[in-house]
């Protein structure tokens, strides 16, 4: 799992295609503030050998679990807490957690790929809206 805080991490990213969309969300924040991770939130990408509970250990609180009544996904009354999903093509998913008022969040990145835990792209694919 990448927990990319600056420009430079996202330029480090080995998928021209992932780098490219990372790149464009910190331009997109940018046209109105400077992205600065410890303010607005870092940019989390998900890989091959990564868990939900990776996840869940680098956020801070359960992807999988209602935030407030602990219901898993796949359980009748299972309330995602995300703001939304999008899938980009099959390449990954990009899921937003905004939690706080002062609009500090968390922008995921979800590989397509074998080798990521498959429970969570099942989530992904069931919560995903279009690009």
């Amino acid at each position: 799992m990448r927990v990319l805080r600056s420009r430079e991490d996202a330029g480090e990213l080995t998928d021209p295609y992932l780098r490219n969309l990372v790149e464009q969300r910190i331009d997109q924040v940018e046209e109105t503030c400077p992205w600065d991770a410890d303010e607005l939130g870092p940019i989390v990408v998900v890989e091959p050998g990564d868990t939900a509970d990776d996840l869940d250990a680098a956020l801070g609180f359960p992807v999988l679990r209602g935030l407030f009544d602990d219901v898993p996904f796949g359980d009748e009354g299972y309330a995602p807490a995300f703001e939304f999903i999008e899938a980009h093509g099959e390449a990954c998913y990009e899921l937003v957690f905004i939690i706080s008022d002062s609009g500090f969040g968390y922008d995921i990145f979800v590989l397509n790929r074998p080798g990521v835990d498959p429970v969570l792209l099942a989530m992904c694919a069931t919560y995903t809206q279009p690009a």
